[in-house]
């Protein structure tokens, strides 16, 4: 049953040095706010996995958190390319990190089969496709009813799950609206998941037909944190923060000018920063 917790208590009581973490949300819902958090408390050696890999995970690995990422898409959406990734993974800056790249499908794919209990995913896909050729857990399955060739690759299976969402209610049900991602599954499939949210309430009330409810005893904390998908958007609440992406490029391409930010806007604030956001927005 979910806990409600102030996020630093959440982050300290379910993530670990070492973890299999995924923080997933699709365009909007990034939470940011937590990825903050698991800076400033320096855990190590995690390994991220996430469908759409942007500039939370540039940060991530920019701060050396980070041996592995499982990813189907790397970038800083609308500009181009993180450049703390690429440093690590090119240059070794300020640790080596290993990839695991799969395509959008069989990342969705293996996020359900993860969520169901299953072993392995099974789709079509990958057919005259590159990856298999440097992935070695991409392999071909042959389907006992009907002979098709099918590709495979193996569940996703977190230690945590993080996302943010628009509301949690007292009881610890949550609310995301708008697009949604792989959040659902990610919690499914993790041993442990923090939740961070605009707002709780006592009753979810009306909400649109796309809308997905997780029920309090899938989620371990959730935490408030107003603002806590900034510069990303939270549908109803706030816009997307396009200048803070463009404005990304620049910081992240110089290592100095990167851990100077990190220090001034990570390290010395804390989760009231991204409720601040809230208010110069509203």
């Amino acid at each position: 049953m979910a806990t409600v917790l102030r996020l630093a208590e959440a982050i300290e009581a379910n993530l670990r040095d070492g973890d299999t973490v995924a923080m997933e949300g699709f365009t909007h819902l990034i939470p940011f706010a937590a990825g903050h958090e698991v800076i400033r408390q320096r855990r190590k050696r995690l390994t991220l996995v996430r469908m759409t890999t942007d500039i939370i995970y540039d940060q991530l690995i920019g701060v050396g958190a980070a041996d592995r990422m499982i990813f189907s898409w790397g970038g800083n959406p609308g500009v181009g390319s993180l450049h703390r990734f690429r440093d690590a993974y090119e240059n070794g800056w300020p640790n080596k990190i290993e990839i695991e790249e799969h395509s959008h499908a069989a990342m969705a794919n293996a996020y359900d089969a993860g969520a169901a209990g299953l072993p392995f995913a099974a789709f079509r896909g990958y057919r005259g496709a590159e990856l298999p050729r440097v992935n070695p857990n991409i392999k071909e399955i042959v389907c006992p009813f009907t002979g098709e060739k099918l590709a495979a690759v193996p569940a996703i299976r977190l230690d945590v799950a993080i996302v943010h969402a628009q509301k949690a209610d007292r009881k610890g049900n949550v609310l995301f609206e708008g697009i949604v991602g792989v959040q659902k599954q990610a919690v499914l499939c993790a041993k442990r998941s923090i939740v961070t949210v605009e707002e709780i309430v006592d009753d979810l009330g009306p909400h649109s037909p796309n809308a997905v409810i997780l029920p309090g005893w899938t989620v371990n904390a959730i935490a408030l944190v107003p603002g806590g998908a900034h510069p990303s958007y939270a549908h109803g609440y706030y816009k997307r923060d396009n200048i803070f992406y463009k404005t990304w490029d620049k910081i992240s391409r110089d290592r100095d000018g990167f851990r100077a930010w990190i220090d001034e806007n990570v390290i010395r604030k804390g989760p009231e920063a991204f409720a601040a956001f809230v208010q110069r927005a509203a």
